[in-house]
């Protein structure tokens, strides 16, 4: 049994691999954020069963590992020492976790991504955040769906950017002129900046998704603080100074007190209340078709441009946007939607919080 620990930092994503006397195999090696698919490859390249590992902070990662074939497992704070205030902790720390106990991590379902195992925590989580959700609607803070005054509803791609993907759905987008809001993912922002360029140009919203796609709950407010600021930096280098003003949380996790922190940055934070769950891959004719039965005015669609296979997404989303303007309705960024007041939250069920993963 191989044990492959995967941390990521501010540079990329490093991958140190023991063996069960606790050996490396290899040096440590560090891969930048737009070479995930050679890390896929190198760990490939080892003979015998090899099990990767990442920490509960890192959910950039595991769908492209889970879809190239890859048995991955989620170590939690638990099961690891104190994590730096913008980093995972070691790759090597990582790896001895799992042979100490790999039983005692959690093995990831590629239909659940890295939530696997915390969908009761999510769900539990928003639950006791329904009133802050509804005093930070009031206040302008939050959102999980436009006003309904017009019949206007808005389409957003979460994860990205990265290829082939992203560039598919701007291609689709453009045929259609139609525009979205893209929630970036620090990590792929900076590997990435010509994709975000070419949103700015054909008309398109960009927000913020944190640097690696953790769980907020876990985070301490300094760590939380530099997930968005390093984002905002990221998204602002790539689109020529412009720095976002919306947030989407990653699995739509929350707290009051994180709603809170989030309240204090300037951020409007933008949930959804129409998530196909894309990232599940239950077919493209499924993806689109519920979209458009679900969608009302207002309505926010949460779809996904990176984080594993997004082939489906990609499928989907021209009949999804012919059915919606078969409909009547206009398709326009979050922002649009923003000035119009907005109405009284909708709570996300806890089903459709396993759609915030991807």
């Amino acid at each position: 049994m191989l044990y492959s620990g995967i941390s990521w930092s501010a540079d990329g994503f490093t991958v140190d691999v023991i063996d069960e006397r606790g050996e490396r195999r290899q040096p440590s090696r560090l891969f930048g954020p737009r070479h995930t698919q050679e890390l896929i490859r190198y760990l490939h390249g080892f003979a015998g069963e090899l099990t990767a590992v990442v920490d509960s902070t890192n959910g950039v990662l595991d769908g492209r590992m889970m879809a190239e074939g890859l048995t991955v497992y989620r170590a939690d704070p638990q099961h690891l020492g104190e994590r730096p205030l913008f980093a995972a902790v070691p790759a090597p720390d990582i790896a001895a976790a799992a042979r100490r106990g790999l039983g005692a991590l959690t093995r990831l379902e590629r239909h659940r991504g890295t939530q696997t195992g915390r969908e009761p925590d999510l769900a539990e989580f928003a639950r006791i955040s329904e009133q802050a959700l509804a005093d930070g609607t009031e206040r302008r803070t939050c959102v999980s769906r436009g006003s309904g005054e017009r019949r206007e509803i808005s389409l957003t791609f979460d994860d990205g950017p990265q290829p082939p993907d992203t560039g598919q759905v701007l291609d689709i987008l453009r045929r259609y002129d139609v525009p979205a809001t893209f929630f970036c993912t620090g990590m792929y922002a900076t590997a990435y900046p010509e994709y975000l360029a070419r949103m700015l140009e054909e008309g398109h919203g960009i927000g913020n998704h944190t640097w690696s796609h953790p769980m907020l709950f876990e985070l301490t407010r300094p760590q939380l603080v530099e997930q968005l600021d390093r984002t905002n930096e990221a998204i602002a280098a790539a689109a020529g100074g412009r720095a976002p003003t919306l947030f989407r949380p990653p699995y739509g996790s929350r707290t009051p007190e994180v709603l809170g922190w989030l309240a204090e940055s300037g951020l409007t934070t933008v949930l959804w209340d129409v998530a196909p769950d894309d990232w599940q891959m239950p077919g493209a004719d499924t993806i689109a078709t519920g979209v458009v039965e679900q969608a009302r005015p207002g309505s926010i669609v949460l779809l996904h441009d990176s984080g594993g296979d997004r082939s489906q997404t990609v499928a989907a989303l021209a009949p999804m946007i012919e059915g919606l303007l078969e409909r009547g309705y206009s398709i326009v960024p979050v922002e649009q939607q923003l000035g119009a007041p907005a109405p009284a939250p909708v709570p996300v069920p806890a089903a459709a919080l396993a759609g915030g993963k991807r």
